[in-house]
Formats: structure tokens, C-alpha cells, sequence
């Protein structure tokens, strides 16, 4: 089986909305067969998936997506989560794919990425989807981690968290307490995947991108979603619940990107 996915639990809160199609994917991959054999064939993605060995060698990764529409993948649950959000939010991942490839054919490939560049790797990477009441926005921006976790609990029943970065989701496969995700709000209305990949994929650019306007948030702190955090003292730890401080939010690395 491909490196990782048999640890996957599919019954953890944040893979409840790619159970559905995640969970039989998986199985059939148990069998020996690729991620991207099975990727394919389940025919729900704009693109095809290929071995990594398909990437020519010095060119880059979301060069060679843009201009084949196929996307280099390697047996393991950080691409087969890639491939997953290829399936579910397509116009998104595409609108990052666009975006990426254009900086890269207008400023080339250097030593750092540059601000749009970097924004759209931690969206693509490390980004989830958040509806919540106001006062757990609030709490959220000034980083007031015990007024929006345990002041505010029960406000938590009408928020909707979504990880949609395929880095932060591979992450989640092991959970550990130090998992931070960065977040992007969406439309309070927004229930159906279709109607959420429109709303983000049509918000996308370098207008809302670079002004880096993620908020970081350790996921495992949400209520309901680890047994551990029912403990008030679970918020306590300064290093993962961090205060607020100056500072430049860094995308999730992935080597391929560069």
C-alpha cells in the first residue's frame, strides 16, 4: 500500500467530508495498485495523474501541470490527499495551478518563491475553510486562544471548519498538538462542495492572496475534534497556543514546488 494511507482513520472529524470518496480509494490502493492508477479511475478529477518519473527532470512541477494537465504523483498520503482535493475542489486547484504557473513563466524559478508564489503554496498546502459566528472570529484574529476555545465552546456547534491544504491533511494522519492550519473565512452559506470551490476559486488572486490574510489556527485545539483538549488545561501550552507577535506566516515546504 502506498506509504501512509494505512494509517488513515477515516472515522476523525476532519476527514468527514473525504470519507465519501477517500475511504474506497484507499481500499482499492491496499490491493497494489498506484494512487495514480486509482486516481484516474475514479474519473472525478480535470486532470490526469502520472509517476512522479513523468515529471521531466528541471522542470517545475506546476509548469508541467499547466502546460500537460498532468499532475506528477508519488505512492504516498501526501499526494494521494493532493489528488483528492484535485477531485473535490477542481476550479480551485486549478485556479492555483494557473496562478503558480504564470508567476513561474514570468519571474522563473529562483531562491525564494516571492509573495504570490508563497501565498498560493500555503493555500494549496496548508489552508482550510472556516464559517464561524463573529465573536470566534474575534477571538481567532487576536489570537485570545482561551476566550475562542473555552469562553466561547459552545459557539463552536455553528462553525464549520474544512481542511482543504493536502500537506496539513497528510499531517493529520498522525495528529499531533503543535498542527497549526491557516485560515480562510468563506460564505456562511456555503454547504455544498460545488458551491465552495466556486466561492473560493473566484477570490483567488493577488489582490486578496499577498496581503497574506490566513489566520493561524492549531486544529487540534477545536472542540469535538481531540479527546485531549475537554482538559481546559490543553490550552495552556504557550508553544503551540502561541500569543500574538510580529511575524511572517511561512507556507508548508514541498520540494516539488519550488
Amino acid at each position: 500500500m502506498a506509504h501512509g494511507l494505512n494509517a488513515i482513520d477515516w472515522t476523525r472529524p476532519w476527514l468527514a467530508p473525504w470519507r465519501e470518496w477517500g475511504e474506497d480509494l484507499a481500499l482499492e490502493i491496499s490491493t497494489g495498485a498506484s494512487v495514480a492508477e486509482v486516481l484516474n479511475a475514479a474519473g472525478r478529477a480535470p486532470v490526469r495523474f502520472v509517476p512522479q518519473s513523468e515529471l521531466p527532470r528541471g522542470r517545475a512541477y506546476e509548469s508541467h501541470i499547466a502546460a500537460t494537465g498532468c499532475v506528477p504523483t508519488r505512492d504516498n498520503a501526501h499526494d494521494f490527499f493532493n489528488g483528492l482535493c484535485w477531485m473535490r475542489y477542481p476550479r480551485t486547484k486549478r485556479r492555483l495551478n494557473e496562478l503558480q504557473s504564470a508567476e513561474i513563466e514570468a519571474s522563473g524559478i529562483g531562491p525564494v518563491r516571492g509573495p504570490l508564489r508563497d501565498a498560493l503554496t500555503l493555500f494549496d498546502e496548508n489552508a482550510a475553510l472556516l464559517q464561524a459566528p463573529e465573536p470566534l472570529w474575534q477571538a481567532l484574529r487576536a489570537r485570545d486562544w482561551h476566550r475562542l476555545f473555552i469562553g466561547l465552546r459552545p459557539l463552536w456547534t455553528e462553525a464549520r471548519l474544512l481542511i482543504f491544504g493536502h500537506a496539513a491533511l497528510e499531517q493529520l494522519v498522525r495528529p499531533f498538538k503543535g498542527i497549526t492550519v491557516h485560515v480562510w473565512p468563506i460564505g456562511p452559506d456555503l454547504r455544498d462542495p460545488d458551491e465552495v470551490d466556486g466561492w473560493v476559486c473566484a477570490r483567488l488572486g493577488a489582490s486578496t492572496l499577498v496581503p497574506r490574510p490566513f489566520l493561524p489556527l492549531p486544529v487540534l485545539g477545536v472542540p469535538g475534534w481531540w479527546h485531549d483538549n475537554a482538559d481546559p488545561g490543553f490550552y495552556d501550552d504557550a508553544r503551540v497556543f502561541r500569543p500574538p507577535r510580529p511575524g511572517t506566516v511561512r507556507p508548508v515546504s514541498d520540494d516539488r514546488s519550488q
